[in-house]
């Protein structure tokens, strides 16, 4: 998977491994052309794509008429189908915007006329005793609010190893663990030199995410930049679920969603994030004062949320960049598309963002010839609280007893789901990336009584493979 020959030569060499990247070597990788999918890092999805809100977004809200718009609501229909044919968990819970004061109020028939535009028609203003009916352990003082009734929570983890797996499958070499740090035009073809070796394409496509600016100015370019924004979140234990059957929402504003209450597709319940932009983007650690603020948020939305248990904090880190807009362009003459500052609608978008690529790269020369054997679409495990898990499922269980031996007792991970992520065609290259296949170490005793025969499942893989 990790290595190849010097000599080969791609047609396309997409660069960034995440929900985005995946999505377009997956789609490219359904025609005659040979695809490379190129990541910085030792797993895909271990960015900007591994820590976010997991909201699966209709788009109501987005800016009509801008590209964004279009790709959002078009790949909420994409993933939705996608999702159901690949096992990706994903619950229809629905949004319910909140306004807090008389000038968020006044914005909602604002909010709701914008959402039309954008083609979503199902939003209703609601007042004060309609919200409380639908959150009734809310904070006090709400005077109304918009329903988006179509708004859903997703796993973004299987989302990314589903797209990656079946870009795999379809034929496309999976290149881990290659940074680009140059670039070279030899006369025919573009020259990555990566930090595992050269890799040489016809096309390259960037979807490097947070290093996408950089790697635009490789290609000569100079036309924008990526702002890292961190944003921290707190993970509230299972038993707070009851208090968050759906996304609640603030008024947004132009620097985002703001600070939101949504319950998680593994049964937790989460608040965050904060937006704060900074200059190292690796800089995705938690901070005092970012729990503070979160705090501070959650005493006036929801109280008796703050009297649960945090099982986790987290932060990641969207990559914002100086225009409004996503900036997705193709030069024709380099054999070179740009995909930057898709920002978090990347996990909903990133499926018709990979259409979107593939049309600019068709037009401008590249022939995308559909193959006609492609092999069925991966079947993902289950990582949904919400529907069958491998211990609650005796047929399973009684033909193969490993689904019954539970190896992380807080998530209820079994010794077969485990053995099937290590065995899994992209497996995982360390304890994170199993967490993030299977959920063992996610729960309240973060890896603590698990951990060491988590990592002797890690090791006696890692032996055998030798």
């Amino acid at each position: 998977m990790n290595s190849t020959p010097s000599t080969t030569t791609y047609d396309v060499a997409v660069i960034g491994a995440g929900i985005v990247g995946s999505a377009i070597a997956r789609k490219l990788a359904g025609h005659e052309v040979s695809v490379a999918l190129l990541e910085a890092r030792d797993d895909v999805g271990d960015g900007t794509s591994k820590a976010n809100t997991a909201i699966l977004h209709t788009g109501f809200d987005a800016t009509p008429g801008t590209l964004e718009s279009r790709l959002v609501r078009a790949g909420y229909r994409l993933l939705s189908q996608y999702a159901e044919r690949t096992g990706i968990p994903v619950e229809r819970t629905g949004a319910l915007l909140v306004a807090w004061n008389q000038e968020e109020l006044d914005a909602l028939p604002g909010l709701r006329e914008k959402a039309e535009r954008n083609g979503y028609t199902e939003a209703r203003i609601v007042g004060p005793d309609e919200v409380y009916r639908q959150v009734p352990h809310l904070g006090e003082g709400a005077l109304g609010g918009l329903t988006v009734p179509d708004e859903s929570i997703i796993c973004t983890w299987t989302t990314n190893l589903a797209l990656a797996t079946e870009a795999v499958q379809r034929g496309a070499t999976l290149l881990l663990n290659r940074r680009v740090h140059a670039v070279e035009d030899d006369g025919e073809h573009t020259v990555l030199r990566t930090s595992g070796g050269d890799v040489r394409a016809r096309w390259v496509v960037n979807a490097a995410g947070l290093g996408a600016d950089v790697v635009d100015r490789l290609f000569g370019y100079d036309r924008f930049t990526v702002t890292p924004r961190r944003g921290e979140l707190l993970v509230y234990d299972k038993l707070a679920r009851p208090l968050v059957d759906r996304i609640v929402l603030p008024v947004p504003t132009s620097r985002g969603k703001g600070v939101l209450i949504s319950p998680t597709i593994y049964g937790n319940v989460m608040l965050g994030p904060t937006a704060e932009d900074r200059t190292d983007r690796t800089d995705t650690g938690t901070s005092e004062q970012g729990l503070e603020f979160l705090l501070g948020k959650g005493e006036k939305l929801m109280p008796k949320l703050l009297r649960e248990e945090v099982t986790a904090t987290y932060a990641g880190l969207r990559a914002a960049i100086d225009r409004p807009d996503y900036l997705i362009e193709a030069d024709a003459r380099r054999c070179y598309v740009l995909v930057g500052g898709i920002r978090s609608t990347g996990l909903t978008s990133g499926m018709a963002v990979a259409e979107h690529v593939a049309g600019l790269v068709e037009k401008a020369g590249l022939a995308l010839r559909p193959r006609e054997d492609l092999p069925e679409p991966p079947r993902m495990p289950n990582l949904g609280e919400a529907f069958l898990r491998p211990y609650q499922d005796a047929a399973r269980i009684a033909a193969d007893p490993a689904y019954g031996t539970v190896v992380c007792f807080c998530e209820r991970v079994t010794a077969g789901e485990i053995r099937d992520a290590l065995r899994s065609p992209i497996p995982p290259a360390g304890v994170e990336g199993l967490r993030r296949r299977t959920r063992a170490m996610n729960g309240r005793c973060q890896g603590f009584f698990c951990g060491a025969e988590v990592n002797r499942s890690m090791n006696t893989r890692q032996d055998d493979s030798r």
